[in-house]
């Protein structure tokens, strides 16, 4: 009985990683890491700095998903972003790469 428990808290504590990773793959998978990471400027912003200039914003996601699928210039310097369409990354991924982008 001992051994079923411990099975399934392992279980159940694997899968609360899970999409923190599978987010961080999603954005590798669609070629977002080439310009941004975790914790550090690199063309673009890191992640926790987007996550940080959007808290609180209610709208964050919209915009950032709307910022990902258009591209831009200026919010972050004068670099500017490419449009991302659909078929570089789908629209159910990148909502939960922006999720994740924000949980920081």
């Amino acid at each position: 009985m001992k051994l079923i428990k411990l099975m399934l808290v392992a279980g159940f504590a694997g899968t609360l990683a899970a999409p923190a990773m599978a987010s961080l793959e999603m954005a590798q998978k669609s070629g977002c890491t080439a310009c941004h990471t975790v914790d550090k400027k690199l063309v673009g912003p890191a992640y926790k700095d987007v996550a940080a200039k959007y808290k609180g914003q209610g709208d964050a996601a919209a915009k950032l998903a709307d910022k990902v699928r258009k591209g831009g210039v200026g919010v972050w310097g004068p670099i500017p972003m490419p449009p991302n369409a659909a078929d570089k990354i789908n629209d159910a991924d990148l909502k939960t790469v922006v999720a994740w982008i924000l949980k920081g």
